[in-house]
């Protein structure tokens, strides 16, 4: 039976009107920012199922935009998000899309910063709560809620003892932890959820592995902060 935590029954701490519709389309906008970083320039949003279907009326679009721009779901500012990001120069376009068999409250970010291109899908599931399922075209699977350590690596012999290692040896634990690949011998995604703080020092450590691509780190969503 799965377990059921006060914010599924009382709900976040939020702007309304809706958990699904608003909180938990402002964490994924929040994940989206730290997977493409601050200097964002340009994002389209590819609404699915419910999300295209009523994100003006439920505030999904005003929400979406305030996590871009690094805001909580309880930050009274969300509702003039699309103001702030237009005096920003932030271009936003929302578009109606069929991202395939998942969860009807599902956005797909594309993202356009100084530094490239990046892309995001991830699903609103209630209670303010989300899932990612993937990040720049890789399959992966979390929620957010822990301290999460997203590798893009060599599917190769020993990377991911040595990423584990790296974390033995700094006191963080693994909560929950996954491995993606494609294809076997080419590229492969890591997921760690952890359950302290990794500092930048750690994630330096942990990029100077041979065979890492690209290292990602997304600290928890919390609400209030």
């Amino acid at each position: 039976m799965k377990s059921v935590g006060v914010f599924d029954i009382l709900g976040p701490i939020m702007v309304g009107p809706s958990s699904s519709h608003t909180a938990g389309a402002a964490r994924l906008g929040k994940v989206a920012r730290a997977v493409a970083g601050a200097d964002i320039e340009d994002v389209t949003f590819y609404l699915h199922g419910s999300f295209a279907k009523t994100y003006k009326g439920h505030g999904t679009d005003r929400a979406l935009v305030a996590g871009i721009l690094g805001m909580e779901p309880s930050d009274l500012r969300l509702r003039d998000s699309l103001d702030i990001a237009k005096e920003m120069g932030l271009k936003i376009r929302f578009r109606e899309a069929d991202l395939g068999d998942v969860h009807p409250n599902t956005v797909k970010f594309v993202i356009k910063g100084k530094e490239g291109t990046y892309e995001l899908i991830g699903s609103s599931i209630g209670g303010g709560s989300i899932e990612v399922t993937s990040v720049n075209g890789n399959s992966v699977n979390f929620t957010g809620a822990y301290p999460t350590i997203i590798v893009s690596n060599k599917d190769v012999p020993g990377v991911l003892s040595k990423v584990a290692s790296i974390l033995y040896d700094n006191d963080i634990n693994i909560a929950f932890m996954k491995v993606f690949r494609n294809q076997k011998g080419r590229d492969a995604t890591m997921v760690f959820e952890v359950d302290h703080e990794v500092t930048s020092e750690i994630i330096g450590n942990v990029k100077a592995i041979e065979g890492i691509n690209k290292v990602i780190m997304i600290n928890p969503i919390k609400d209030g902060e």
